[in-house]
């Protein structure tokens, strides 16, 4: 839904693993465009939610948690990123299994998207936005100028899933890897509020055997088609 010309807006949805995050890090960084991880924002609610001490399935209180919690996100220039929950750094908290687990359990709630969206469409500005998650195509922005649907094939998924969680000393074995991440992709896709799907204007990249580089190139092609850069 972009607001003006000058505020354009490429969305890049995707399964867990598809490397939407990556890609729109990379994206935001050479474009200087702002970014929206909303992914993250739905693990700050569900990691917000167990500080305070709320019921797993306490909708409302994690809902107003949605509402006034502090939340930023930044991109360092060697790609990395930073991300903050009322002033504490909690970028390597956020991306444990448990704190998707918890993203994707909260995800299913309509209030807690409810209370979540104003939010997501305020990071629309000037001079344009990157916005990472599963609905940003088809909820959040379904104007944007340019859609992304990212994906790569399960085992690809959980293999790159797994080699990340090792690099940060994570111990987790790659079949119950793969069992966590099919049980979420069950559970994204068949949600009764803004199931994950492609939006039936995006363009869909198959990135399973594609570099992080390719498939950057790729939009910045499909961009440049639309005029949305040089």
């Amino acid at each position: 839904m972009s607001k003006t010309a000058a505020c354009p807006i490429v969305t890049i949805d995707g399964p867990s693993g598809s490397g939407k995050g990556t890609i729109s890090r990379a994206l935001a960084r050479k474009l200087g465009w702002h970014l929206l991880d909303s992914g993250a924002l739905y693990r700050l609610v569900a990691l917000a939610g167990s500080t305070a001490g709320l019921a797993r399935d306490d909708v409302s209180g994690h809902a107003a948690l949605a509402r006034r919690m502090g939340a930023s996100f930044k991109v360092g220039p060697d790609g990395g990123e930073r991300i903050t929950l009322d002033a504490q750094e909690v970028t390597s908290a956020i991306r444990s299994e448990e704190a998707g687990q918890g993203a994707s359990r909260v995800a299913a709630w309509p209030a807690v998207r409810e209370a979540l969206l104003a939010r997501q469409r305020a990071f629309a500005e000037p001079p344009g936005l990157v916005a990472d998650g599963r609905d940003m195509g088809t909820v959040v922005f379904p104007a944007a100028d340019l859609k992304i649907f990212l994906t790569a094939t399960p085992r690809e998924r959980a293999l790159r899933r797994h080699k990340q969680l090792k690099d940060k000393g994570s111990d987790v074995s790659l079949p119950a890897l793969s069992r966590e991440i099919a049980e979420r992709d069950l559970r994204d896709q068949t949600r009764e509020v803004a199931p994950l799907k492609a939006a039936p204007d995006a363009c869909v990249i198959d990135s399973t055997a594609l570099s992080v580089e390719a498939v950057v190139q790729r939009v910045l092609e499909l961009g440049a088609a639309r005029r949305l850069w040089p």
